[in-house]
């Protein structure tokens, strides 16, 4: 076994819980990796420059739907848990793990400067023993190029000094089945002496940690998980474009499929792609093959696909309405869903936007109901909604709009009441399946 003095001990600190763990955004992955490390008895402070989070977690609140505040308030009263803008306690942590957005430019191409920024950040503060995990996701080489080099260029040996490794994200927002710890994390280590420190920091706290031989397997691991999702979405995406074509219902195509016990794993079409990954994290290897002069053209095909789903749907949109001799332009239209997903309140890169913004332009009045996005947030790519608020979900609201657009469905949305207040119902989320089917025949259009 490989090792180091500054390896052993900090090692030695995570087995009995004496280090202290820092990590670096505090978003929908940063808060419930803090959340796992401190419920199990390890001092964690939250890094963040967005103080509204950092003063949040600081009064035991949560800002995030899935995450209570009663989770957090428990941890920062047992003193496990703290929050700072104050990027020079850096040097306090032992271990420190960035879980920073990795975004798409407009030229969707990676846009790293959120990592950059953040490890130009904590260079200043890094001393021997430090174990720096980055979380987010990447194309392979970042991990090298961007952390390693910046480590050594601050006079540490990496694997000697500092322990630098990749460990991929698996959250999954919204989903009970699995919490931040009995997900397996998978691992990859500049050095064997890194690889060493890594597995412990994780093994400290998840129920399997899968160790790879580098952190360029690592990276490209989170990479295929996306791109093995986007490329069959985009599949289901195209047969259902066809099926609508063929009078034939996908969902039931689907259903079907979905009873062979073997070779088969069942994906649904929607309106588009949503979440930091799936629309995102394929082009990361679109982008890094080039450089090796590839052309990735499955990934590319599928993003194609995946992109054109909402000019699917507002087609659908202005078939629906032609069906009671309306037009898009004039029209009042209520959007259900802004989020990318059900019963979660994160809308990042949700294709919900693209459908507001397009039947807008083609002239409807528009509006939206999500009981989890009560109003729009200031962002960089939807600057133009913000403010923007969710409508009432009642009779007197719903019976004025001549369409019903569902982009995203919640468990806690009354589907009978909303095919009884509305006139005419799209659905692109098969949301509409449990209603009677002379109510579908008359109300509803699948899309």
């Amino acid at each position: 076994m490989v090792d180091t003095a500054a390896t052993s001990s900090t090692i030695s600190k995570i087995q009995t819980k004496q280090a202290v763990i820092g990590v670096v955004g505090l978003g929908y992955v940063g808060l419930p990796l803090a959340l796992a490390f401190s419920s199990d008895g390890f001092k964690t402070v939250g890094f963040d420059i967005d103080d509204s989070k950092t003063n949040a977690i600081n009064g035991g609140k949560s800002y995030i739907k899935h995450i209570g505040g009663e989770a957090i308030a428990k941890q920062v009263q047992a003193g496990t848990l703290a929050a700072t803008t104050d990027f020079s306690q850096i040097s306090e942590a032992d271990a420190v793990i960035l879980c920073v957005p990795t975004p798409l430019d407009e030229h969707f191409e990676p846009d790293l400067s959120y990592v950059v920024s953040t490890i130009e950040a904590i260079v200043p503060h890094l001393r021997a023993g430090h174990i720096i995990s980055l979380e987010s996701t990447t194309y392979p080489g970042t991990t090298e190029e961007e952390l390693v080099s910046r480590v050594a260029a601050a006079g540490f040996e990496v694997g000697k000094d500092i322990h630098v490794v990749y460990s991929p994200e698996r959250e999954d927002p919204g989903n009970p089945e699995f919490a931040a710890t009995n997900i397996p994390k998978v691992v990859g280590g500049h050095t064997p002496n890194c690889l060493q420190a890594g597995e412990a920091l994780y093994g400290s706290v998840f129920d399997q940690v899968v160790p790879v031989s580098s952190t360029a397997v690592a990276e490209l691991t989170k990479l295929l998980e996306n791109i093995y999702r986007a490329v069959n979405i985009g599949l289901v995406n195209e047969l259902k474009v066809v099926a609508d074509a063929m009078g034939i219902d996908i969902w039931e195509v689907i259903a079907a499929a979905s009873t062979k016990p073997f070779g088969f794993k069942a994906f649904y079409p929607g309106p588009g792609l949503g979440g930091h990954c799936i629309p995102i994290d394929p082009f990361y290897l679109t982008w890094k093959a080039r450089e090796y002069g590839l052309h990735t053209r499955f990934i590319e095909l599928a993003g194609e696909i995946n992109r054109a789903m909402p000019t699917h749907i507002v087609r659908r949109c202005s078939e629906a309405l032609n069906t009671v001799k309306k037009a898009v332009n004039g029209s009042k239209i209520l959007l259900i869903g802004l989020a990318y997903k059900p019963n979660v309140d994160d809308a990042r890169e949700s294709p919900s936007y693209e459908l507001l913004n397009r039947l807008t332009a083609m002239g409807a009045e528009v509006s939206y109901h999500d009981p989890y996005v009560p109003v729009i947030l200031p962002s960089r790519e939807h600057s133009h909604w913000a403010g923007t608020k969710s409508v009432s979900w009642d009779q007197a609201t719903i019976e004025k709009f001549d369409l019903v657009l569902i982009s995203t469905w919640h468990d806690c949305l009354d589907m009978g009441q909303l095919a009884q207040w509305s006139q005419f119902i799209v659905d692109t989320r098969n949301a509409t399946a449990g209603l009677p089917a002379d109510v579908r025949a008359a109300k509803t259009l699948k899309a």
